[in-house]
């Protein structure tokens, strides 16, 4: 045993983590507490968590992925909710399935806040260094070679680096290393990956400028606050009662634009300096007025980084331009005639590996052992990062267990969504989280994660038995109250004033009240006083459960329709693949299917049929061979 700056060496950890992002970061945590001695190896402890770019967690589906995160037994939505600054309901005009939370954070105790959870956790050690080598025996990780503490023996590695693999940071025509501004970049661990058979990509990503706040004109700008009744992440958050500081919006003008495009002879963006493909949905300030040329005017967030801040970051305006475009382009904005920079935007390029090289479970399919989660998937955003270490986490734990492997199909969660386009279809830009990407959105709502994921999450032993009957009760609930609106009938001088006071049509006979619920303006609250008082108190144990009673009775139409479909897709995902079936050799079926369906490997035949350039022709073959 060697010791080296307190830390023992020895045979002990069963697990690696590499980097502290939110990836690595649920990744530790998954393992630590299924009972596996975890390392988490990050490169500096008071970076982990840290929020690289906006100060907020949640979003369009994205609000969904952190939900079901925690009802995994995961941490981001426990965090956010005792460190966010304000709440929000996005997509509130729209239908249930894609209303998404939201949440400003207090970036500053956000990372604090779980370097405490980390530091408290038992079966954990964080470690601060950089690897630079995985060491394999036998296409199988035995552990992984360090800066300064040598070599550390190990039964799994989970890659976790976000955008640190050779990083380069483009301000103007300057570039130089850098996984954050003000941060070394990690050089090696890609070289090591190649060299035992991982292929690797260039992706580009990119951050606003910070600005001070006291250098912002508030007379100019509109003042954004959040709900007034927030309701929070976490499924085991109580009395929630959270700040609501606002955040400020303004935008851009054609004088703007003018600007930023005089700079663009100097832009990394267009001269080429930048190799990377940048996230298609997520553009640079340059990029949205190359793309939008007749729109004269984009809206600007400004959004305060933590409590009381005096560093202001300005979301929408994510640019690479240099220092002097980006200070004239800003003052030229209303609200911000007077700014001053604190950081200047920029781009960052780092080194991905497409994820067509992965099992359903993030686990390489070439090496055993090694897991690969969050940003060098090729994904962007800190809530699709944790779901992956999460899940990467968990397949770990389970793999060093000798237990049977965790998959979440696309019917199951937005997780499932999310893992399976990325191994399905690899893509070659960043990948976001949209709810037009989860075809049972309807019935991956956010509301209800804990009842569709909560007793999975119990099984594995990363949730609570109180939080699992919870969920538990909420369906018994549910079911109960839809059986009661099924099987009541209420006279037309009952329901009539109720319907009148709705503006919907009267009846001349008895209705069930289910039927007057599935009535467009007929709303749940109007039908609870007609329940009875034992059902009314249990529907009122939890906020909100009126509403999901509502939505499942308003588009159970639309449910009925998805759970059928859903069984159907089930059929083609229990059709394995055999592991060895060489693609190359089957004659009935196309050019482009054979060499997709070679480079991807799919496990099943529902991951066969959603690959680009496999068509239902491919598929028709290909289960006749099967079947043969």
């Amino acid at each position: 045993m060697s010791v080296n700056n307190g830390f023992h060496v020895k045979h002990t950890f069963e697990n690696i983590v590499i980097g502290g992002g939110h990836s690595g970061v649920e990744a530790s945590l998954a393992s630590a507490r299924m009972g596996i001695p975890t390392l988490l190896i990050t490169m500096e402890k008071s970076a982990i968590a840290r929020m690289s770019c906006n100060p907020a967690i949640g979003g369009l589906a994205k609000g969904h992925l952190v939900a079901e995160i925690d009802a995994l037994g995961g941490e981001m939505a426990k965090v956010i909710d005792r460190t966010g600054i304000q709440f929000k309901i996005l997509n509130r005009s729209k239908g249930r399935a894609v209303w998404s939370p939201r949440a400003q954070a207090d970036k500053i105790q956000y990372s604090l806040e779980f370097q405490s959870r980390l530091a408290d956790q038992d079966n954990l050690t964080v470690l601060e260094d950089v690897v630079f080598r995985i060491i394999t025996e036998n296409h199988h990780v035995v552990g992984v070679e360090t800066t300064r503490h040598g070599s550390i023996s190990c039964k799994t590695v989970i890659v976790t680096a976000g955008t640190f693999l050779n990083g380069l940071i483009h301000i103007g025509m300057k570039h130089f290393p850098g996984g954050r501004l003000g941060e070394n970049s990690a050089r090696g661990l890609t070289e090591s990956l190649e060299n035992i058979g991982i292929k690797s990509g260039r992706l580009k990503t990119g951050t606003p400028p910070r600005i001070r706040a006291d250098s912002i004109n508030y007379n100019d700008v509109t003042p954004q606050y959040g709900d007034s009744d927030p309701i929070p992440f976490s499924f085991q958050t109580v009395n929630f009662s959270p700040k609501n500081i606002p955040c400020h919006i303004t935008h851009t003008s054609a004088t703007t634009h003018k600007i930023l495009r005089s700079g663009f002879n100097q832009s990394p963006l267009f001269s080429g300096k930048i190799r990377g493909v940048g996230p298609r949905y997520c553009p640079s300030i340059e990029d949205k007025i190359v793309r939008f040329k007749d729109r004269d005017s984009h809206q600007i967030f400004l959004e305060p980084e933590w409590e009381n801040a005096n560093q202001i970051y300005v979301n929408g305006f994510s640019t690479s331009l240099p220092l002097e475009t980006q200070l004239k382009a800003l003052r030229s904005i209303p609200g911000l005639e007077k700014v001053e920079i604190l950081k200047p935007g920029y781009a960052i390029e780092y080194d991905y590996f497409p994820s067509y090289q992965l099992k359903r479970t993030l686990e390489s399919k070439l090496i055993g052992g090694l897991f690969l989660a969050g940003q060098v998937n090729g994904t962007s955003g800190y809530e699709e990062a944790a779901a992956l270490g999460l899940m990467a986490g968990i397949n770990a734990s389970l793999m060093i267990n000798k237990e049977r492997p965790f998959f979440l199909d696309r019917s199951e969660a937005y997780i499932g969504v999310l893992i399976d386009d990325l191994i399905t279809k690899s893509p070659t830009e960043p990948y976001r989280m949209f709810t037009s990407s989860a075809e049972y959105r309807l019935l991956l709502r956010f509301d209800n994660a804990d009842q569709r994921l909560s007793q999975k999450g119990y099984d594995l032993g990363l949730v609570d038995k109180n939080i699992y009957l919870s969920a538990r009760d909420k369906r018994k609930i549910i079911k109960d109250s839809i059986q009661y609106l099924q099987s009541t009938v209420i006279a037309p001088n009952n329901i009539n004033p109720i319907l009148s006071t709705c503006n919907e049509s009267p009846v001349s006979s008895g209705v069930t009240l289910y039927k007057a619920l599935c009535r467009p303006g007929v709303h749940i609250e109007r039908l609870l006083p007609l329940f009875p008082k034992a059902l009314l108190n249990r529907i009122c144990r939890y906020k909100g459960l009126d509403e999901q009673i509502a939505i499942d009775v308003k588009y159970a139409g639309y449910v009925r329709r998805q759970e059928l479909q859903i069984q159907q897709l089930k059929k083609q995902e229990s059709l394995k693949i055999p592991g060895d079936l060489v693609f190359a050799n089957i004659k009935s079926i196309t050019k482009e299917a054979r060499e997709k369906l070679g480079q991807i490997r799919p496990e099943t035949m529902g991951q066969a049929a959603r690959i680009p350039g496999v068509s239902p022709s491919d598929i028709t073959a290909l289960m006749i061979l099967l079947k043969r």
